[in-house]
């Protein structure tokens, strides 16, 4: 689909069919008698977030974490798959994203919210690239944990469509913030662009275009969970069930008060409020969000199997979905935010 027919889905799109959906009660609530405010670091996988990666500031923001009696400081990385942000979960300083692939390395963490199941980046590149074997002996981006990170890893799922490998491109390597400049720029010629990132590029170089939609290519990869070191868990638990409920609620909150979160997206991403607005009704109408744990059995054993395919996670150390996800923590934490819900079509 090429950048202005994806632009024209973004646009034609309504929130009336997600209105539906209403937030638990607890959310409602008068705030409790907290006997401590309980503190702890979120970490964001990107500097400065997407939209994608704002559930935190919006929990933060409408008083959900404090609600809960949580003291939350959000801390941003740069890429998820990056040495800092992995050291920061398996030492305990911070719940931040986490996937199979680190947990079969011997990472002792596990997943206990997932954030956005589904991909939300379009694949987007340079005018003279019209399909994936022109990008041959071009240049890749490799931000976001350089390679192994999610750039490089998607780059690559673009090339075996092609018949190409990671040896018959150049990957380049720099900060996130540097993604959508280094494509207008030309510097790079191919990169994984959020959906604010999509319309900010076009506006500033109509030429560049959504070779593909990362959601089609791969559609049972899952995409962010936020994860927790073992040791962590096991000394903090309740307070780590109550932090994955007031994220569920923040995610509810996302998809039913537009009005409120939006703003909250506007100063966290430093992003114009119609790329933001763009991006917002993309990710709603797509079901990226979770509504609810947003963990999936097929999806994370899709993603294992594909790692394992890649030469990322070695045969003899597949992880069980169990060793990677806290399915009982997960159970606990929406139990508490109210039950499972759908709004509009969105149930994961």
């Amino acid at each position: 689909m090429s950048g202005n027919n994806l632009r024209g889905v973004f646009g034609r799109m309504s929130l009336s069919a997600v209105l539906i959906g209403i937030l638990p009660a607890a959310v409602f609530a008068a705030e409790p008698a907290c006997k401590e405010m309980r503190k702890v670091k979120l970490g964001v996988s990107v500097s400065p977030p997407n939209v994608v990666h704002t559930p935190v500031y919006v929990a933060r923001a409408l008083g959900i974490f404090t609600r809960h009696c949580i003291d939350a400081e959000i801390v941003e990385f740069e890429g998820g798959s990056s040495a800092a942000n992995l050291a920061a979960v398996v030492q305990g300083q911070a719940l931040a994203s986490i996937n199979a692939t680190a947990i079969s390395q011997g990472l002792k963490a596990k997943q206990i919210w997932g954030m956005a199941p589904r991909l939300p980046q379009g694949y987007m590149v340079s005018e003279d690239v019209k399909s994936a074997a022109d990008l041959k002996g071009k240049r890749l981006s490799a931000t976001g944990g350089g390679v192994g990170g999610f750039n490089w890893v998607m780059g690559r799922e673009v090339l075996k469509t092609a018949g190409l490998t990671v040896d018959d491109v150049q990957f380049v390597s720099s900060a996130t913030a540097g993604r959508l400049p280094g494509l207008v720029a030309g510097q790079i010629n191919g990169v994984a662009l959020h959906p604010e990132d999509v319309y900010l590029a076009q506006k500033e170089k109509p030429g560049v275009h959504v070779l593909v939609e990362l959601s089609k290519l791969v559609p049972k990869y899952f995409f962010n969970a936020y994860g927790a070191a073992e040791s962590m868990l096991t000394k903090d638990r309740a307070m780590i069930r109550d932090v994955a409920t007031a994220l569920i609620e923040a995610n509810r909150a996302i998809y039913t008060q537009k009005e409120k979160v939006v703003p909250i997206m506007i100063e966290a991403t430093k992003k114009p409020q119609e790329a933001v607005s763009f991006a917002y009704d993309y990710l709603v109408k797509n079901c990226v969000w979770a509504v609810n744990t947003g963990f999936s059995k097929e999806r994370t054993e899709w993603s294992i199997q594909n790692g394992i395919e890649n030469g990322d996670i070695q045969a003899d150390k597949k992880p069980s979905y169990e060793q990677v996800v806290d399915v009982k923590l997960g159970d606990e934490a929406l139990k508490a935010a109210g039950g499972a819900k759908k709004i509009g079509a969105c149930a994961d």
